[in-house]
């Protein structure tokens, strides 16, 4: 065994060995039971819920592990959950998805379980280098399920348009890395944040904080680098885009924690500016552009833009209860936008994509269920209580006015009209999202062939209307979880804004 690792530093990533061994046997599976989509399918689910199993074991534990490479603490754990409860979610939906559009499955589950191993990494790196292998892990997986289906045209542009961006993004994101790593000598955070703290201004530092972000916003799809996400969201495979949407958003954003509160509480007066400019951005274009859109994919494209910038609002704030209220938008919005997409992914059959406004015609005469849970998904990525999604901006928002009305915030006031833009977006986003109940409910002519709920599409959808309207009733559990994940994250005590 190298000198410096223990058998503790293998402990404590054993949900991470768990996973990539179980993402092994799916292929060995496959391999020899070509055919049985059934049991790689099964293998999956076990996979996911072994370790989330192994997982939950390690709750309460705040440590380093792996030469202090990863951090094994509450707000990883926070994270882990997201990737995983997503994953499984993902793999409900994709099944009947994958029958009709006749690929392999075997390898479409391996490269779903890559991913969330490689978001399992960036939620616990503190480290630069640990962090972007994490990345690139979670990216290159996406890059190929992207285009997972090899026949469609549409699936392989997707695909391009977003490997070529995304190595472009990554190039300018290791750039802002090595200039970090210029300005304090290292590429581990507490190091670079004690190093931060004894330069008042440093202009590779500054310069290196601004390519960080630019790096970062492009992966959460945040304006201006939001150009990839509507072709990307249209292109792939529907539940490929769910899963985009919320586990490779809660992952960027885990890292984005990690990188600036953790390694550069010092430079936040600056990075605060950069990102308050972002999120409004995000927030107005994102819903702006969705007023437009015919596609229902491409709508939930610009509505999870918007969403990036309501969570960067609790970026913004750069205190304890906006980190906190970022974690429990981000938990919430696992729900309401992966049945939102589950829906889109039920009405795919084989004589008719289903991803088009027009083909939730007459849904509540055909699906009832669906219908209602269309509704309930809407009414959460809209804000309207007693959802979770009201819970959520209420609590965003509130983190916002807070910080604002702090006397210490470097933003001032700015924080409070934040907040205004965002209570306004929200209410621009209702017309798109009730365009799509408008369909559902009232024009009652049917669209394409019948279609079946299966047991599997079944459960996912009962589990995030569960999910959509419980943490709207009893929103509790979810807050007391981020405010204990968000206390362990290093440096956010430190903040200078606090």
């Amino acid at each position: 065994m190298p000198a410096g690792f223990t058998g503790a530093d293998f402990y404590y990533i054993l949900p991470e060995i768990v996973l990539t061994v179980g993402a092994l046997l799916v292929l060995v599976i496959d391999l020899l039971a070509r055919g049985r989509d059934d049991l790689t399918f099964a293998a999956t689910l076990a996979t996911i819920g072994v370790t989330a199993a192994v997982l939950l074991s390690f709750a309460g534990v705040d440590t380093f592990a792996s030469r202090g490479l990863l951090a094994i603490d509450g707000f990883a754990m926070f994270f882990k959950v997201i990737f995983l409860l997503a994953a499984a979610i993902t793999v409900l939906m994709s099944s009947s998805y994958l029958k009709i559009e006749g690929v392999n499955a075997g390898e479409y589950y391996f490269l779903i379980l890559c991913a969330t191993l490689g978001m399992m990494f960036m939620a616990s790196g503190v480290d630069l280098i640990t962090l972007f292998i994490g990345l690139e892990t979670m990216a290159i997986s996406f890059y190929v399920l992207a285009g997972f289906l090899k026949p469609s045209q549409r699936s392989n542009e997707a695909a391009v348009k977003y490997y070529v961006l995304g190595a472009f993004s990554t190039g300018v994101l290791l750039y802002g890395m090595s200039l970090l790593y210029a300005a304090s000598g290292s590429t581990n955070l507490a190091v670079i944040a004690q190093a931060a703290g004894t330069q008042t201004s440093n202009g590779t530092l500054l310069l290196g904080v601004i390519l960080v972000a630019a790096g970062l916003g492009f992966k959460i799809a945040a304006v201006p680098f939001h150009m990839w996400a509507p072709d990307v969201y249209e292109g792939a495979p529907t539940p490929v885009t769910a899963f985009l949407s919320v586990g490779s958003k809660a992952a960027s954003f885990a890292m984005l924690l990690r990188v600036f509160v953790m390694g550069l509480p010092s430079a936040a007066p600056e990075w605060t500016a950069v990102f308050w400019w972002m999120a409004v951005l995000t927030m107005t274009v994102g819903n702006v552009a969705a007023l437009t859109q015919s596609n229902t994919k491409r709508m939930l494209a610009y509505s999870s833009i918007a969403h990036s910038g309501y969570m960067l609002i609790g970026v913004v704030a750069a205190t304890e209860r906006g980190v906190t209220a970022a974690l429990v938008y981000l938990f919430i919005y696992l729900f309401m936008q992966l049945g939102a997409f589950a829906i889109v992914a039920l009405l795919r059959r084989k004589d008719m994509v289903g991803d088009e406004l027009k083909d939730l015609s007459g849904l509540y005469f055909r699906s009832p269920f669906a219908a209602v849970a269309m509704l309930i998904f809407m009414l959460s990525l809209g804000g309207i209580p007693p959802t979770a999604g009201f819970m959520g901006k209420f609590w965003i928002f509130g983190a916002a006015i807070e910080a604002g009305n702090s006397g210490v915030h470097p933003l001032g006031t700015a924080m409070v009209w934040l907040a205004i833009i965002g209570v306004a977006n929200s209410a621009i986003s209702i017309f798109y999202y009730f365009r799509i109940v408008v369909f559902m409910w009232i024009k009652e002519e049917v669209v394409g062939s019948d279609f079946r709920l299966g047991p599997a599409m079944a459960t996912a959808l009962v589990v995030a209307v569960v999910g959509s309207v419980f943490f709207g009733i009893y929103p509790q559990p979810v807050f007391d979880q981020a405010i204990a994940a968000a206390q362990t994250l290093g440096g956010v005590g430190d903040l200078a804004l606090q």
